[in-house]
């Protein structure tokens, strides 16, 4: 499987899509003002470094760190220009160090309160927002990037669609009505581990809001086999964001349920012991009293 964060360095248009106004009148050959004229050396090294940053985000994870160091320096050849810091956050986005990438965003959207407009730079600023302690503003955040989520590749809006609906889910029943068509769209697009996951979340997530029949055909549909190796896979983390690892348990023991009720029971017991007075932990309790006693052959 390839990872998430080459999958986002593969974003097709790295630089052109997001291409920095004040660079704008080098394209043309043309400096619009004196500043520009009287910086123009400094301005075309700038905008040679963050095009360099951005083609060597776009083409390898294992550059992430020198892209980092590349967008400082173009920062410092020309301050006050949002562009490097959107840069450098979308570097370490990539080496999963999103507290840099959330102080970096925060202060590129100080400089220009539009710098983060372009959906590559959205999805690492949802991201990071999610990963540092920030669910409500993360949650805002893939409500602006989801509906044009279309140019990121289906792996990237698979992730996105994951951590936004856990993040709607983890608000309780009240967050459900926004939770249930995310991921309902995230299992209709998504592929291999994004799928299953989706697919895994939606039945949760329909069986939370009552509508039992309907889980059971989620699960019946679309997880063949044992969920198990995708729930313990080293990735799942990554996929499920912080709303969401707390799930695993909820996520198998509901799978499993009817054909392997010793392990339905044990993870919701292992989910009752991590979330013992959280929102759904009346659904959890309600779900074990429920699982019955008799093993039987998956499909039978």
């Amino acid at each position: 499987m390839m990872p998430l964060v080459l999958v986002v360095a593969q974003l097709s248009g790295a630089w052109s899509s997001a291409r920095p106004p004040e660079c704008a009148a080098l394209d043309t050959g043309k400096a619009s003002n004196v500043w520009e004229r009287a910086k123009a050396p400094e301005l075309q090294r700038y905008c040679d470094l963050l095009a360099s940053g951005a083609a060597k985000l776009a083409s390898s994870t294992v550059m992430a760190k020198s892209v980092a160091t590349i967008a400082d320096d173009a920062d410092k050849l020309v301050g006050g220009k949002a562009a490097p810091l959107v840069l450098k956050g979308r570097a370490l986005g990539q080496l999963n160090d999103y507290a840099g990438a959330y102080a970096a965003l925060v202060e590129a959207k100080k400089r220009d309160d539009r710098a983060l407009d372009d959906p590559q730079a959205l999805f690492v600023w949802a991201r990071s927002l999610s990963r540092t302690g920030h669910p409500n503003d993360a949650l805002d955040a893939y409500r602006t990037l989801l509906p044009r989520a279309s140019v990121l590749t289906l792996r990237v809006r698979s992730a996105a669609a994951i951590d936004a609906g856990m993040i709607s889910m983890s608000l309780g029943p009240k967050g459900l009505d926004e939770a249930i068509p995310i991921f309902r769209q995230a299992t209709r697009d998504g592929e291999d581990a994004p799928r299953t996951i989706a697919a895994l979340a939606l039945a949760l997530a329909l069986d939370r809001a009552g509508d039992h029949d309907a889980a059971r055909g989620v699960l019946d549909d679309q997880i063949h086999g044992d969920p198990k190796s995708v729930l313990t896979a080293a990735a799942v983390t990554e996929w499920l964001g912080p709303s969401g690892a707390m799930e695993a348990p909820a996520l198998e023991a509901l799978a499993v349920a009817s054909w392997d009720p010793d392990t339905a029971r044990a993870e919701w017991k292992t989910y009752l012991e991590k979330s013992p007075k959280g929102v759904w932990a009346e659904h959890a309790r309600t779900a074990l009293a429920a699982v019955g006693s008799k093993k039987r052959k998956k499909g039978s």
